[in-house]
């Protein structure tokens, strides 16, 4: 797996987490302190989120970065 498939795949999973939570981008950038911008470029690859921010966004949705990093589900 390249970089840019990497975070394809890993925006995939936060987006699907989130809608599991019934969370908009707006709600989960509140709880991480981020912009609603940054998530959903975060969602769609464009911007790459920090491990510092990985982990923030991985508790506000009650799940871990390993978790987000899954891609073989």
């Amino acid at each position: 797996m390249n970089y840019g498939d990497f975070y394809k795949k890993l925006g995939k999973n936060i987006k699907k987490r989130r809608l599991e939570l019934n969370l908009t981008q707006q709600t989960l950038a509140e709880k991480i302190n981020r912009s609603l911008n940054f998530v959903g470029k975060i969602e769609v690859a464009f911007s790459k989120p920090s491990l510092k921010t990985l982990i923030d966004i991985a508790n506000a949705m009650d799940t871990s970065v390993s978790e987000l990093c899954n891609f073989k589900k």
